[in-house]
């Protein structure tokens, strides 16, 4: 005689639904008491050491300099604050690493399907030398050719008025005034404004079949806009040149040797898996949808860039994602040249404070918090534009 889906749990052992809820009960006991082992073996072990334990020590005085940063600090500013100096540092690093790694990736990528035979091999040979270099290593080959490789502060290049190229970095003019902020918001009006005529000209092309040029609109906004916030300032700006003082450079803004090598060793690194993420998403797109984009009177450039990358980015978002979130986690590694990032801090950090425990999980709550963002932002995006069944 057949169960009924209704009939109750039989608190049976021959019932295999409540055998399964006692190994889980049992199961998730071990794991609790395996936690609360370790945790108070912990906290038995630092009492005895005489090491205090929590997070008041973020309210301290940090004592210590930070190369670079994104915000204003100064050594009399808070361990919070520095902390947040490092963790800013690691979110620039992994943001400008996850733009350019596509751009040269998706370069690459296409490259290696080129019909040059040149083309395409100097793209394989890219590939396949890069991705299996550790990346370690390419950090301190990058890092030693920019330190040996570029002259010194006197003797800097100077390929532009107000840009010098030396081993202490790439300095450049830096913008000030109150019209800054007026002018950026422009640009970012400008942006946004141009990705919604874009997507109204698109949808009326489609219902239509009238096709508008956007590049005229867009370089219309991207002039207009900056222009009015420049006198929407109060017509206030000035630029800060740089000038040689002594043994270095002084005014204007920089790009440091660790921050320069820091991010040609992740992109590069990082564009040989996106370039064979690329290619294999290119590929998985069926041949007939080259042949119907030909046979409408489309190019192979147009085609690839209207009809086959559309429907490869389907594929390529997921192994997308685990490439992103490797590059933000392989930041990490900016603590072996010098680069101030989060892992930096929080080993000055604990080095005075003797707070390893609080220092670690602070670094794995960071690292897993912008992981989660990471993913999160690429399921979105896959969900998307993944194509829904009627």
């Amino acid at each position: 005689m057949k169960k009924h889906k209704n009939q109750g749990l039989a608190f049976s052992w021959n019932d295999p639904t409540f055998r399964s809820i006692i190994y889980q009960i049992i199961v998730l006991g071990l794991v609790a008491g395996g936690v609360w082992y370790l945790v108070s073996n912990t906290l038995h072990n630092l009492e005895t050491r005489n090491i205090r334990s929590g997070f008041a020590f973020l309210g301290s005085e940090a004592g210590f300099a930070i190369g670079e940063s994104l915000i204003d600090y100064s050594p009399t500013d808070t361990y919070r604050r520095a902390i947040l100096v490092g963790l800013l540092n690691t979110l620039y690093v992994s943001v400008a690493g996850i733009v350019l790694a596509t751009i040269v990736g998706v370069v690459v990528g296409v490259a290696r399907l080129s019909k040059n035979w040149l083309i395409a091999k100097l793209a394989a040979v890219y590939v396949e030398v890069l991705r299996n270099i550790p990346l370690l290593i390419q950090l301190f080959f990058w890092y030693a050719l920019i330190v040996e490789a570029l002259p010194g502060p006197r003797q800097a290049m100077h390929p532009v008025p107000g840009v010098f190229l030396s081993n202490r970095g790439l300095r450049f003019p830096l913008a000030q005034g109150d019209s800054l902020t007026w002018i950026l918001a422009g640009v970012a009006l400008a942006l946004l404004t141009t990705v919604a005529v874009g997507r109204y000209l698109r949808a009326r092309h489609i219902r239509t079949g009238i096709q508008t040029p956007l590049w005229p609109i867009c370089l219309g906004f991207f002039i207009v806009l900056p222009v009015a916030g420049f006198f929407a300032g109060g017509a206030q700006l000035a630029f800060s040149l740089p000038e040689l003082k002594g043994f270095n450079f002084a005014g204007g803004a920089s790009i440091s040797p660790e921050l320069t090598a820091l991010l040609c060793g992740l992109v590069i690194y990082t564009s040989a898996f996106v370039a064979e993420i690329v290619r294999s998403g290119i590929q998985a797109v069926p041949d007939g949808q080259w042949e119907a984009a030909g046979s409408v009177g489309l190019g192979r450039r147009r085609a690839l860039r209207l009809v086959i990358l559309p429907q490869a980015l389907r594929i390529m978002i997921p192994p997308l994602t685990s490439t992103y979130l490797n590059l933000m986690k392989n930041s990490s590694l900016a603590v072996a040249i010098g680069y101030p990032d989060i892992v930096s801090v929080i080993n000055t950090t604990l080095n005075q404070t003797g707070q390893a425990i609080e220092g670690i999980l602070i670094v794995m709550a960071a690292y897993l918090t912008v992981s989660l963002s990471i993913s999160v932002f690429m399921n979105w995006y896959n969900r998307r534009i993944a194509l829904v069944e009627r």
